[in-house]
C-alpha cells in the first residue's frame, strides 16, 4: 500500500515535471512559481523513487506527509494548466503563495524524516510576493497606504511594469470580484476588492515614474496623454465608448481579446478605431507653442493622416450623424472611475444652504452617504433647520490622475471678442470663460504674427464644449448621446469645466433632453445637470431654464438610475429659498414621495433628502403630509433601511403642522421615536425628541402614548443628562410637560 502511494507521488511529480510541454508556464508569474517548484520537487523525486522499496515506505509519518505532498501538487499543477494571459496574476499569486509554502513544508518534513539536510531545497525568498500583497492591503486598509517599496516588490516580482498590465489586472480582478458577488460570496469580494485598491496604487506610483521620466522639460496636459501608455498621443483614435487613446496600444489591447474600455469598463460595442483629428490638431498646436519657430511635420500646418488642417481653424471633418466622432471621445480631459460611468460620478457630498453645494464623486457609496441631516427643525426657536455636511472638496482632481495643467504656454494679453473669427467659436457675451485663476497657463497659436494677435483666448477643454454643445443640436441620436456622456463627465470634473459648459449655453439644451425618449440621452442630461447644479449661479440658471418640470417628468417615467439622479437634482436646486417654492407649486413632491416608497436604498435616501429640504417652507409641509409620505418615513425608521436619521429629520419638520402630528400619531410613529430618543445616533436623538415635543405640545392623546409607550421615560432622562445641548433642552422641555400631566391629573380637553 505505502510502496503504491509513493509510485503515484513519483507519478504525481514527473506529470508536473513535464508542465513546459503544455506552453502554460511562458508567461509570469507562472514561470516564477514553476522553476521554485521544479527546484523542490527536482530535489525530493529521487529521494522518493530511492525510498518506494525501502523500509521507510511503510513509516507512517512518511505517509501522510507523502500522501499530503502529492494532494498539494496535484492542486498546483491544476491551477497551473486552467491559466489563462487575461487571468488576475495577484488573484493566482494568493492562491499558489499559500501552496508553495505547503509544498516546502511537506518535503522539508519528508527530508528530515529521511535524516537528510534541508540545504537542498531553495529557499523562501521567491515566496515574500503574496507576503507584500497582504502587506499593502493591511497598509492599504490602515489608512496609510502601501509603501513604495512594497509597490515596487509586487510590481517586480508580477511583471506588473506598464500601465497596460496594470490595467489588464485591475480589469482582470473587477471580473473576479464580480462573479463573486453573483454568487454571494461576499467576504470573497471583499477580499478582490482591496486588491483592486492595491492595483489602483500600482498605478499611481506608475503615474508619476512616467511622469519624472518624461523627457519633456513641461508637463505634458493630461488631455494630450494616451490612458494606456500615459505619453503623448502622437494618433490618437476614438473607440465605441467616446474614449481617445494612441492607435498603437489600443489596437493592442483588443488584439489580446479586451472588448472593454480601458478608462470607463464599458463594453466596446464595436472595435472600430476613428482617428480623433481635433485632439491631434490640438497636440500639435500645443507642440508649436514649445517649438514657435519650428516647421517640424507635426504642426498644424500641414497634413493630419492625410487631412488639410488649418493652423487655426480647428474643426471636424464632415460631422453629419456618425460623423461626429471626431471629437466625441474629446481629449482625455474627462476623467472616470474605475467602476462603470453610469453612476460614479455621483456619490453626493450635499452641504448645507450655507455653503449651498452639491457634489457628486466616485463613489460606490449611496447618494447621500454623506449628508448630516439638521440641528434643528422647523419650529423650533434656537435653530433652522440646516443640512449639516463637511466641507465640498471641489479641487480638480476627483481622483484623476493628472500630470499638469490643461494647456502649457505663456498668456499673453487677452482679447475677449464676442465671436472669435479665428476659432470659428462663439464667445458668450458679457462673461469671461471659466474665470480662472492667473495660474492657468494658455496655449499660444504659432502661426503667422497676425493669428497670434487676433486669436482668441481658448482652451482645449472650451474647445471641445463648444463642440460638444453643437452636437447636442444635431438631429443624430447616436451624436446626442456621445455629447450628453462627454458632458456629463466633464462636468463632474471641475469647477472650470461647470462654468465653462454653463457659458456655452449647455443648461437650456440638456433640459430640452430631459423630454427625451432615449433612455441613455435622458440619463446623461439629468446627470450632467445634476454636476452642473454643483455651480450656485448654475442652480439658478437650471431652474430658469425650466428644468423643474421636466426632472419632474424623468422623476416619474424615467430609469432607475434617472428618477435617482432627479430626486438629487431637485435636492440640490431646493438649496435656493425661492427654488423650494417652485419645486412643491410643481407637483414634484407626489413622485419624491413615490420615490421614497418604492424606490431603491439609493433613490430612497435621494427622495429623502429632496423630501427635508422641501418640508422647510411650510407650504409643502401639507403637501408632503397629504402625498402619504409619513407611512413611508416611519417605515425607512428600522435600522435595516439605514435612514433613521433622515427619516427622522422629515418627521421633526412634519411635526410642527397639525396634519404631520395626526399622520405620525396614526401612522405608528411614536414608538420608533421613542425607540430613536433610547438607541438612535446623536443627532438621531436630537430630531426624534423635537419632533415628540412637538405632537405632545398641543393633542392630549399623543401625550397618553408617549407616557404609555413602555420604556419611554428612562431614555428620556438619560438624554436630559448626556445628551447634545439641543438634545438636553429638548428632553427636558418633554419631561416637564409628561410631569405637568402626570400632577394636574388633568389636561387639556
Amino acid at each position: 500500500m505505502e510502496i503504491s502511494l509513493l509510485k503515484m507521488l513519483s507519478d504525481v511529480i514527473s506529470s508536473f515535471l513535464h508542465l513546459p510541454l503544455s506552453g502554460k508556464i511562458k508567461s509570469e508569474p507562472i514561470s516564477k512559481y514553476y522553476r521554485k517548484a521544479e527546484k523542490m520537487l527536482k530535489v525530493l523525486k529521487p529521494v522518493i523513487d530511492t525510498t518506494v522499496f525501502s523500509d521507510l515506505a511503510s513509516n507512517e509519518v512518511c505517509s501522510k506527509l507523502f500522501e499530503e505532498l502529492g494532494l498539494a501538487i496535484e492542486e498546483l499543477r491544476e491551477l497551473i494548466e486552467n491559466w489563462h494571459p487575461l487571468s488576475s496574476k495577484i488573484y493566482f499569486t494568493m492562491q499558489v503563495g499559500p501552496l508553495m509554502s505547503r509544498i516546502q513544508a511537506l518535503g522539508l518534513g519528508i527530508l528530515q524524516q529521511l535524516k537528510t539536510s534541508s540545504q537542498f531545497l531553495p529557499d523562501n525568498s521567491e515566496q515574500e510576493t503574496s507576503s507584500a500583497i497582504e502587506e499593502a492591503i493591511r497598509e492599504q486598509l490602515e489608512g496609510v497606504g502601501p509603501h513604495l517599496e512594497v509597490l515596487e516588490n509586487i510590481i517586480q516580482n508580477l511583471g506588473l511594469s506598464s500601465n497596460q498590465e496594470v490595467l489588464i489586472e485591475a480589469v482582470a480582478l473587477e471580473k473576479l470580484k464580480e462573479d463573486a458577488e453573483q454568487l454571494e460570496k461576499i467576504a470573497e469580494a471583499e477580499y478582490i476588492d482591496q486588491m483592486i485598491s492595491v492595483v489602483n496604487c500600482m498605478h499611481g506610483h506608475l503615474v508619476m515614474l512616467k511622469q519624472a521620466q518624461s523627457s519633456i522639460p513641461v508637463s505634458v496636459p493630461s488631455d494630450f496623454c494616451c490612458p494606456l501608455s500615459l505619453e503623448l498621443m502622437t494618433d490618437p483614435v476614438i473607440v465605441a465608448s467616446g474614449q481617445t487613446y494612441e492607435r498603437a496600444f489600443i489596437k493592442n489591447w483588443i488584439d489580446q481579446g479586451l472588448t472593454i474600455c480601458p478608462k470607463t469598463r464599458q463594453i466596446l460595442v464595436h472595435t472600430n478605431l476613428i482617428p480623433n483629428y481635433t485632439v491631434k490638431a490640438l497636440i500639435a498646436n500645443w507642440e508649436s507653442t514649445l517649438h514657435p519657430h519650428s516647421t517640424l511635420e507635426g504642426s498644424l500646418n500641414g497634413m493630419v493622416n492625410g487631412q488639410q488642417v488649418d493652423p487655426v481653424r480647428i474643426s471636424p471633418p464632415g460631422s453629419d450623424d456618425g460623423s461626429v466622432s471626431s471629437d466625441e471621445g474629446g481629449a482625455n480631459s474627462v476623467s472616470q472611475s474605475s467602476k462603470s460611468p453610469s453612476r460614479t460620478e455621483a456619490s453626493n457630498a450635499l452641504s448645507s444652504e450655507q455653503s449651498q453645494t452639491c457634489v457628486r464623486t466616485a463613489s460606490d457609496s449611496s447618494a447621500l452617504s454623506s449628508v448630516k441631516f439638521p440641528q434643528g427643525t422647523q419650529g423650533d426657536s434656537h435653530s433652522a433647520p440646516l443640512l449639516s455636511t463637511s466641507p465640498v472638496n471641489n479641487d480638480d482632481t476627483s481622483g484623476e490622475l493628472s500630470s499638469g495643467p490643461d494647456t502649457v504656454g505663456m498668456p499673453t494679453q487677452h482679447r475677449k471678442p464676442e465671436f472669435s473669427p479665428q476659432l470659428m467659436v462663439p464667445r458668450p457675451q458679457s462673461q469671461t470663460v471659466g474665470k480662472r485663476s492667473s495660474e492657468r497657463i494658455v496655449p499660444r497659436m504659432a502661426s503667422s504674427p497676425r493669428s497670434v494677435e487676433t486669436r482668441a483666448d481658448l482652451s482645449a477643454t472650451e474647445i471641445l464644449v463648444w463642440k460638444l454643445v453643437e452636437q447636442l443640436k444635431s438631429n443624430s441620436l447616436d451624436a446626442k448621446r456621445e455629447a450628453t456622456a462627454e458632458l456629463r463627465l466633464l462636468a463632474k470634473h471641475n469647477m472650470d469645466n461647470r462654468i465653462v459648459i454653463s457659458d456655452y449655453g449647455a443648461i437650456s439644451l440638456l433640459v430640452d433632453l430631459l423630454q427625451s425618449t432615449d433612455t441613455t440621452i435622458q440619463e446623461n442630461s439629468v446627470t450632467a445637470l445634476l454636476n452642473l447644479s454643483i455651480n450656485d449661479n448654475s442652480k439658478t440658471a437650471i431652474a430658469n431654464a425650466g428644468a423643474i418640470e421636466p426632472l419632474i417628468h424623468v422623476l416619474k417615467t424615467g430609469s432607475t438610475e434617472a428618477k435617482e439622479n432627479s430626486a438629487a437634482t431637485l435636492f440640490s436646486l431646493s438649496v435656493i429659498e425661492e427654488n423650494k417654492i417652485r419645486i412643491g407649486r410643481s407637483g414634484a413632491i407626489g413622485p419624491l414621495v413615490d420615490l421614497l416608497g418604492n424606490g431603491t436604498p439609493r433613490g430612497k435616501k435621494d427622495a429623502a433628502t429632496a423630501l427635508f429640504n422641501l418640508s422647510i417652507f411650510h407650504e409643502n409641509k401639507d403637501k408632503i403630509v397629504q402625498a402619504g409620505a409619513v407611512k413611508h418615513l416611519v417605515e425607512l425608521m428600522d435600522p435595516a433601511a439605514g435612514m433613521v436619521d433622515k427619516a427622522v429629520a422629515v418627521l421633526a419638520n412634519l411635526a410642527t403642522i397639525p396634519e404631520g402630528k395626526t399622520a405620525i400619531g396614526q401612522g405608528g410613529g411614536i414608538p420608533v421615536l421613542v425607540e430613536v430618543v433610547e438607541l438612535g445616533s446623536a443627532r438621531g436623538k436630537e430630531n426624534a425628541a423635537a419632533a415628540l415635543l412637538h405632537l405632545c405640545s398641543d393633542i392630549h392623546r399623543y401625550l397618553n402614548m408617549v407616557v404609555l409607550q413602555e420604556g419611554a421615560v428612562p431614555p428620556l432622562v438619560a438624554l436630559s443628562q448626556s445628551g447634545t445641548p439641543r438634545a438636553k433642552e429638548k428632553a427636558l422641555a418633554l419631561l416637564n410637560q409628561l410631569r405637568s400631566q402626570r400632577h394636574g391629573g388633568g389636561g387639556r380637553a
